[in-house]
């Protein structure tokens, strides 16, 4: 027990450039507090005094802000940061060094008991303040979930969920400390896919205008006479490109 609680401790130190020693942590974290009273009661909860691990769950809930649902399975060196509002239901599975932020919902989307109904993170997955992964897939080892993401769908391992509803951002290979640490599930270069794809299509439509206002004046210059050819107005691209920022 007590080698589990300096790792984890250590796990925090690691992630967090605001812990500055393990008294700290110790006395000072609800994310530590929470996954340590989350141990007694799912330690209850697998002995079968069901009622004792909610009560403990329920008290851990008013002193952290964190709910975590007795059934749940937690693994080694997770990381709540800040923790206030994170929800994880019953049949939810945290897996080794995840990172969860504030306002988090690990949530299922169906009513029926007894069932798989709330996500499984895998190793090393960051989930960023506000998301909410509900239903019951997968989210593959040392993904991202970008705060404020609804993710409905199993995210591959390594790729980044961001936008509602979630859509995969893949990305390239990630050194040791990008892995544990991405604050917010926010990394470096890591633009929404859709708005790439806007400003592609902005970009491809200005360079037509401008082929087809060469053409139209090569036309005119060699006296050939289109009556029919109607210049439109030309796109303001610079604006369309800011809007989609």
């Amino acid at each position: 027990m007590f080698a589990k609680l300096r790792e984890d401790i250590h796990a925090i130190i690691e992630r967090d450039p605001a812990a500055r020693n393990a008294w700290e942590v110790f006395t000072c974290y609800p994310g530590f507090h929470a996954i340590l009273m989350h141990s007694w009661a799912h330690a209850c909860w697998r002995a079968g005094f069901k009622w004792i691990g909610r009560f403990i769950a329920y008290v851990a809930r008013i002193i952290t802000g964190i709910e975590i649902h007795p059934g749940a399975l937690i693994g080694r060196r997770v990381f709540i940061d800040h923790g206030f509002g994170v929800v994880i239901g019953e049949t939810a599975v945290v897996g080794d060094d995840c990172t969860i932020y504030q306002g988090v919902t690990l949530g299922g989307t169906k009513l029926v008991a007894g069932t798989k109904r709330h996500p499984t993170l895998e190793r090393g997955v960051i989930v960023g303040a506000g998301a909410q992964v509900l239903g019951a897939f997968t989210v593959g080892e040392f993904a991202k979930v970008g705060s404020n993401a609804v993710v409905i769908k199993p995210v591959p391992a390594g790729a980044t969920a961001v936008g509602n509803p979630a859509h995969i951002v893949r990305k390239e290979e990630q050194t040791r400390s990008e892995k544990l640490f991405s604050a917010y599930g926010v990394s470096p270069e890591g633009d929404d896919p859709l708005s790439k794809a806007l400003h592609g299509l902005i970009n491809h439509v200005a360079r037509q205008d401008e082929q087809i206002e060469r053409l139209a004046a090569t036309i005119k210059a060699a006296g050939i006479a289109c009556p029919n050819l109607i210049i439109n107005d030309k796109l303001d691209s610079a604006r369309l490109n800011r809007l989609v920022d």
